[in-house]
């Protein structure tokens, strides 16, 4: 794997949740939440708006991944942009930046998503695993305790899927500043990934609040 090739996709896959999926439903719908879909990631709500490893799919329109994302949010008939006033942080690209993207990277980083996706729902819970444009991670919240799947950032640049109890715990398990995280690259499956969020929410109710 290409280190560099692996950055600059997630950041434009980053940058194409962010700008040409949340921040058009935001202004039409009033909503940031997306979702995993079938193939990749999706809106929620109205503009219908997917995006594949090599294509955002629009209104049954397949369009690719190429020139900037301002360009590509005019050919599929939204106003591309960040929302509004809701967050400071984000994926630092901007409207008029080139997609740069590689297609076999996208591929597996959203493959990363759909294992999560399917790990958060064996959870239960009566929400389903929301995809955050700001930090761009699947997560749901259950019992005060937030699980979820990063697709890598400034704590850990790989994918990875975390536990985080609003309430930090004490123990070795609890590895990170957060809760406890662990690199997808050792969770290949979504039995594995589950396994990994059931300890923590089994650890998360019994291990002791860290000290203030």
């Amino acid at each position: 794997m290409d280190s560099t090739s692996s950055t600059r996709t997630r950041r434009a896959l980053h940058g194409l949740g962010e700008l040409v999926l949340a921040g058009p439903q935001y202004r039409r719908s009033g909503t940031i939440r997306l979702r995993v879909a079938p193939d990749g990631i999706a809106t929620v709500q109205d503009p219908g708006l997917r995006i594949e490893a090599d294509a955002l799919v629009a209104g049954g329109h397949r369009l690719p991944l190429t020139g900037t994302f301002a360009e590509l949010g005019e050919r599929a008939g939204v106003d591309v942009g960040a929302p509004a006033g809701l967050y400071e942080d984000g994926s630092g690209v901007d409207p008029k930046d080139e997609i740069a993207i590689d297609s076999g990277e996208a591929a597996r980083f959203l493959e990363c998503f759909a294992r999560g996706d399917e790990a958060l729902r064996r959870l239960g819970g009566d929400d389903p695993p929301v995809l955050w444009p700001e930090h761009f991670d699947l997560a749901i919240t259950l019992d005060e305790v937030n699980y979820g799947v990063s697709l890598g950032d400034g704590y850990l640049a790989e994918p990875y899927a975390y536990v985080g109890p609003w309430q930090p715990r004490r123990g070795p398990f609890w590895n990170a500043p957060f809760g406890a995280a662990r690199p997808l690259a050792g969770l290949p499956d979504p039995d594995d990934v589950a396994a990994f969020f059931r300890d923590g929410r089994d650890r998360a109710r019994h291990d002791a609040p860290a000290s203030p």
